[in-house]
């Protein structure tokens, strides 16, 4: 049934982003957005692999189903395509080191890069259709968080799980080859799967590891069910009880333009240079900077954090304790701080002992404000300031005016390290190089298959 335009004589917003997508072509990108597309999936699977044995991982991959042919990374284990897809975006997000999409205060490649690797195991995609589809996702959900998301409905849903949905679909759809009615109806699927609550920073519950799994297992049955003819509704982002009047509360916009000016949405997603909180990312930098110029964390009398309003109201980073799980204290601002300022450093092991006395202390003579400047350079920019007041009546101060994310260096690092830890040095080599060689394979099969811990032969005849 081909319908192209609601009631009013409009073509929808969903039909305007499908024909848009449909009509994408690889040639369209340039180097620079291919090159950070690979970047994203190298990220992806690095988190994935280092935190495969997380609790609410193997949590994921306990629930998914034996049988089916889609890999969950790092095991031997495969699965239908939906739950090797949820239980991927489960370990994807399971550092809190996800990549990031500050105006849309969502997380997207733990979504997309779940979705299209377990498609790509059921329909033998070019490389060339993997990455496009890739870019059409970050693309479609950021563009849909833009013009959906304020600070205080990210005080109560979740992002992720709002806005990623419709894009996966999306990318999918374009994988597929589906066709424009399709593609229409598995956004129009998929967006009435968007949910997530953020009561987990209050409650100290873990349900945030799983939105992006919940997110990425309904992309991929949005785009089933529309291929096998399912039919959604045209208007289900404008319409009177559509995506932008049950959640944002207003009327939606009347386009949302995809790769406009040839701009492309993930050129503005960064990756986490920290295993924490978006809104932690920038003061945790200037923390660092502080620790520099103090002999020992014990002169500290007090510690003044100025952010962006935005994350000073998130839920669970204005958060002084007490931290119940190592998420509560990655969410929160005044933690990640304390911990930079007690050891000196960044790393996993920052969460690692949630009661340490002198991280306590200092938690708990930090004061946590809204700066204005701050407030009104974000989300363009994400700025904070630390300034550290000590015993002897000294000022240490460092302001950053934007995060600072991971270099293309040190996003290889991490993922040669992971990918070595679970791999093995050889076939870490292999996948990497995989990704690198991504446009040239004629099936990206190859790549989820090389993520198994029995990786088939025809995947390591085609890495080597």
């Amino acid at each position: 049934m081909t319908i192209g335009a609601t009631g009013s004589g409009k073509v929808s917003l969903a039909r305007q982003m499908a024909r848009s997508a449909l009509a994408v072509d690889f040639g369209d990108f340039g180097p620079d957005v291919i090159t950070k597309a690979k970047l994203c999936l190298l990220d992806f699977l690095s988190c994935a692999f280092e935190a495969g044995h997380h609790p609410w991982s193997r949590q994921a991959i306990a629930i998914a189903q034996a049988g089916g042919d889609a890999t969950i990374i790092g095991t031997s284990q495969l699965s239908s395509p939906a739950d090797a897809a949820f239980a991927n975006a489960v370990m994807g997000h399971g550092l809190v080191r996800e990549d990031m999409h500050a105006a849309s205060i969502a997380h997207h490649g733990v979504v997309i890069w779940p979705t299209l690797l377990a498609l790509s195991e059921q329909t033998p995609l070019h490389g060339t259709k993997l990455l496009a589809a890739a870019i059409i996702g970050y693309e479609t959900g950021a563009r849909i968080g833009r013009a959906l998301l304020t600070s205080d409905l990210a005080r109560l849903y979740r992002p992720t799980g709002l806005v990623a949905p419709p894009g996966a679909a999306l990318a999918g759809s374009f994988a597929l080859d589906l066709s424009e009615d399709a593609a229409t109806s598995a956004i129009a699927i998929a967006a009435n799967t968007s949910s997530g609550l953020n009561e987990w920073p209050h409650a100290g519950g873990s349900d945030m590891y799983f939105h992006p799994g919940f997110a990425a297992s309904n992309a991929i049955k949005a785009v089933g069910l529309a291929a096998a003819g399912a039919f959604g509704s045209e208007t289900i982002l404008e319409g009177e009880a559509g995506l932008f009047a049950a959640f944002r509360r207003q009327p939606a916009p009347d386009s949302i333009t995809l790769f406009p000016d040839g701009q492309s949405e993930i050129m503005a997603v960064y990756n986490k240079p920290v295993p924490a909180c978006n809104f932690a990312q920038t003061a945790a930098q200037a923390a660092l900077r502080v620790s520099h110029e103090i002999a020992d964390a014990d002169e500290i009398d007090r510690v003044v954090i100025r952010a962006p309003d935005a994350a000073v109201c998130y839920p669970g980073c204005d958060s002084m304790g007490p931290y119940r799980n190592a998420l509560q204290a990655k969410m929160s601002i005044p933690f990640s701080v304390a911990a930079t300022l007690a050891r000196g450093e960044i790393e996993e092991e920052n969460y690692a002992e949630l009661d340490g006395s002198d991280i306590i202390r200092l938690v708990s003579v930090t004061d946590l404000r809204a700066d204005p400047g701050f407030t009104a350079a974000f989300p363009g920019k994400q700025g904070a300031d630390v300034t550290v007041h000590l015993r002897d009546g000294r000022t240490i101060r460092h302001a950053l005016p934007d995060v600072i994310a991971a270099t293309p260096s040190d996003i290889r690092a991490r993922f040669r390290a992971a990918a070595s830890r679970v791999l093995g040095d050889d076939r870490a080599r292999r996948l990497e190089q995989l990704i690198e060689d991504c446009e040239r394979l004629g099936d990206v099969s190859v790549i989820a298959a090389q993520c198994r811990l029995d990786a088939p032969e025809r995947a390591l005849r085609s890495a080597s």
